[in-house]
């Protein structure tokens, strides 16, 4: 008789246990991982140890992130596609059209030196008890927005385009500073710098105590020292900082540092750009230079000089800053993070760096000795070599 057949165990297979050590040094990386404040950085540990990261990764990543540079800044910054350089786009309010009403309302921001030319002009011809003020700071998306610190003063609204958008024909576009706006008939006068600051010289009283920044006498000189200052320093600095190739940049920075040369050889025998007397076209320097060593040096690339090492256009800066009720228009708290925060393109880890020296309240409240400066080459910009 036959025994029965034996039950078949199956097959049981086993992975071998990790020798100790192996299972020690994973546990070791996985709490690492697990308890790091930064686990991107574990884990970069994990993957190749404490060498650089693989190549194939660092060219890949690179790649993605001038993709992405390039795609921001073409909307931050519009540039000539053939050749990199920025374009700036042009203002859709450039001038004041007809006599606007007098319940005018001006809306600036502290970081923008093209607001900052209104906000000069307003406070050295005395207009704050004519001109109501709101002011924007840059919001997490870049646009100008309202606060409960900084609202608008005028309607309570968050944005500004808000405000642009509460005219009677909508508005489509960059919300842009300064604006000037009539509130009775809700409509923008304009939203040019240069515009705005030849209006509120119109609108000088007695509280000007006799200022005239944009006098008929001087206007030819004024407009051709502008000629050489907006185009080469006032956006120069832009060029420089949103060129988007290395020719337009060094395009830019030729012009810019050229310019300053010239401006100082013609500071150094004059007080202002048109002799003795302060004008529209001081104004639209002086809000350039009072930003170049904290912002266009660094953040732009403006780096051949700064301007401290410029005597005469470092005094000229100093004797303006010293003039009644222009230092208060100066907040280089808000110029710094309203550039070193918000412009992300350029900045991507948001760290705003010490100011330098130079732009401290005492350097800029040192004595300037310009006041013994001559008149004599006020005038004779061809001798600057300005035509």
């Amino acid at each position: 008789m036959w025994a029965s057949t034996p039950q078949l165990v199956p097959l049981q297979l086993r992975r071998p246990s990790p020798p100790p050590f192996l299972a020690r040094r994973r546990r070791s990386l996985l709490s690492r991982i697990t308890a790091s404040q930064d686990p991107l950085t574990a884990l970069s540990r994990l993957l190749w140890g404490r060498a650089l990261p693989p190549a194939p990764l660092v060219l890949a990543v690179r790649h993605s992130w001038t993709a992405a540079w390039r795609l921001l800044m073409r909307q931050l910054a519009p540039s000539d596609p053939a050749t990199g350089a920025f374009t700036r786009t042009p203002s859709r309010f450039p001038a004041v059209v007809g006599t606007p009403s007098a319940r005018l309302h001006l809306y600036v921001g502290l970081p923008c030196p093209w607001a900052h030319r209104t906000l000069v002009v307003r406070a050295l011809l005395g207009l704050e008890h004519r001109l109501p003020l709101s002011i924007a700071v840059p919001g997490d998306d870049g646009a100008w927005s309202f606060t409960p610190e900084s609202p608008d003063m005028l309607y309570g609204k968050s944005k500004l385009r808000e405000v642009y958008a509460a005219r009677s024909g909508g508005f489509e576009g960059r919300a842009s500073v300064p604006m000037l706006w009539d509130a009775e008939r809700r409509e923008v006068v304009c939203n040019e710098s240069i515009e705005i600051a030849k209006f509120l010289c119109g609108l000088a009283d007695d509280a000007a105590g006799g200022l005239d920044l944009w006098p008929p006498e001087l206007r030819q000189d004024i407009d051709r020292w502008y000629g050489v200052i907006y185009p080469s320093v006032n956006n120069g600095v832009y060029r420089c900082g949103f060129a988007q190739s290395q020719e337009a940049y060094d395009a830019a920075a030729r012009e810019l540092f050229g310019a300053l040369d010239r401006l100082e050889a013609h500071l150094a025998g004059s007080r202002y750009l048109c002799g003795d007397r302060l004008t529209l076209a001081d104004v639209c320097l002086f809000t350039t230079l009072i930003r170049f060593d904290a912002v266009y040096n660094p953040l732009f690339r403006c780096s051949r000089r700064k301007l401290a090492e410029y005597p005469s256009l470092h005094a000229y800066t100093r004797d303006i800053y010293q003039m009644p009720k222009v230092a208060e228009t100066c907040d280089m708290e808000a110029i710094m993070e309203g550039y070193f925060k918000t412009l992300f393109p350029l900045n991507p880890g948001g760290i705003q760096p010490l100011p330098p020296a130079s732009c401290d309240r005492e350097a800029l409240l040192r004595p300037h000795g310009r006041e013994a400066l001559s008149s004599a080459a006020g005038t004779q910009i061809e001798a600057a070599g300005v035509s």
